[in-house]
This record gives structure tokens, sequence and C-alpha cells, in this order.
């Protein structure tokens, strides 16, 4: 197993886990306000420091996690359902079906994605499901793309071809071929959707177009926090920095080593 896809998993894994226990591990609540500790530094009592409202910082990235990780894996969900639909119908019917699933597919991804997610989350109010429906609006072209690709492939291989020889239906043998063959693509255009949608989710809450600030997720609490960091509260912005950057390389890593090993297999199968 290469060691990207190691490392990526397992930094994966451990946000998760302190995302899923963060009631358990946190000390305070992320929305308890305390003047008598505001703007105190990193210490044993509260190891990312407090803010100027005198909230623990550790226990904000702690909750925050759990929501730049819901919406990560929400949009990677839709993204990936209505992307490997697309593609495989596009795929495989082609003709003018592929056309015009190609053609929507081009006008999406001629709209410049930050300029949609500022109108419509202008439009609508903003929150944890139109963060993410809003995201997976414009995600999904990516990932049929690419298996769209990989099924303009495989319908002309041998099994296919028999299969469809022996009478199978359309619907059989995209289901029961073709879909079991793209899953290793599938699940790679998938991670680097998650990484995709946590920074993008955190660029909209930063401009205060995303998740709103009583409920705290990584991209608001940078966006809360900017008047510390110019007064020299450097502690408030740099631990859910840190935290976002480290989540969204480690992501990036497991997709590019998932990636890395579908190209090795591809080799390995050619030669």
């Amino acid at each position: 197993m290469p060691k990207k896809v190691l490392f990526g998993a397992c930094f994966l894994c451990l946000i998760c886990l302190l995302a899923a226990f963060a009631p358990l591990i946190s000390p305070d609540d992320p929305t308890a306000t305390s003047l008598d500790r505001a703007s105190q530094a990193p210490s044993f009592r509260h190891p990312f420091g407090t803010d100027d409202l005198g909230r623990d910082v550790w226990s904000r990235c702690l909750y925050g996690a759990r929501v730049s990780l819901l919406v990560g894996f929400f949009v990677a969900l839709i993204t990936t359902l209505v992307g490997v639909t697309t593609g495989l119908v596009s795929g495989y019917c082609g003709g003018i079906l592929d056309e015009i699933l190609m053609r929507c597919v081009d006008i999406f991804n001629s709209l410049p994605n930050i300029v949609v997610y500022i109108v419509l989350l202008a439009y609508f109010k903003p929150g944890l499901a139109n963060v993410v429906l809003v995201l997976a609006l414009t995600g999904w072209t990516a990932t049929a793309r690419v298996i769209r690709s990989e099924t303009l492939s495989l319908r002309e291989r041998e099994f296919v071809l028999a299969a469809r020889a022996l009478g199978a239906s359309r619907g059989y043998l995209i289901f029961f071929h073709i879909l079991p063959n793209v899953v290793a693509p599938m699940l790679v255009a998938a991670t680097f959707s998650v990484a995709h949608a946590i920074l993008a989710e955190s660029t909209l809450s930063f401009l205060g177009l995303g998740i709103p600030p009583h409920e705290p997720s990584w991209g608001n609490i940078i966006m809360e926090e900017m008047d510390d960091l110019m007064a020299g509260v450097w502690w408030t912005v740099f631990f859910p920095g840190l935290a976002l950057i480290s989540t969204v390389l480690a992501v990036n890593s497991l997709g590019e080593g998932l990636k890395e090993m579908l190209e090795a297999g591809r080799g390995a199968r050619n030669v």
C-alpha cells in the first residue's frame, strides 16, 4: 500500500474520531463565553488557547471538524451519485443523449464556481443543507467525465460484448458489468470531492456565506478571529487553519495514492 494512502487514511480516521467524540473530548461548550478568560494563550487547561469571548479554541476546532467533514462527505456522496449516473448513461448510450449530457457538463464547467456559490447562497438562507446542495450543484461534472471515459472503454470490452450477444438488457449491462469496473476511479473522484468541498465550505464561511456563526466550522472560526490575528492573538486563527490545511492535504494525499494504485493496476493488466 502506498505511503500516501496510509498517511491520508490514518489522518482522516483520526480527524473523524476526534469529531465523532467531540462531546467527550472537548473541555468546554464551543459556544460558551467567559470574558474572564478572554484571549488566553495556549495552556494545559486550554491547549489551543481562548478567543476574545473566552471560548475554548480546542473545543471549537473539534466541533468545527464535525461540520466541515459532514459537508465534505455529503457533497462527495451527492456528486458521486449524480456524476456516476450521468457518466454511465452518457458513455454507454452515446448518441444524442451523450451530446446533451456533455453539453450540460460543459455549461456547468464554463461557470466560475465561486461566483455560482456566492450568487446562490446570497439568495438562499445560509446553512448546512444549502451549502451542501450548492456545492454539489457544480461538483458532479468532474466525476461524470471520468466515469464516461471509463464507460466508453468498457462497453467495447469482450465480456460486455459477450453479455450483449447473449441478450442482456442495457440496464443489466450497465449495473452488473460496467458499474463494478468503475468503482476504483469512482472512489478516487469521491476522495478529491471531499477535499474540494471542505475547502469550498471554509472559503464560503470565511466570506460569511456558508455555515452561520452560531454553528462552528473551520471557515467561520477563522473569519470571526481575523481581527484577533491583527491584534497579535495568533492562536485563534492558527489552529483552525492548521486543522483545515492538514485535513485537506491528507484527503488529497489519499486521493493521489488511490490514483497511483489504480494506474499501477492498469499498467500490470496491460503488460
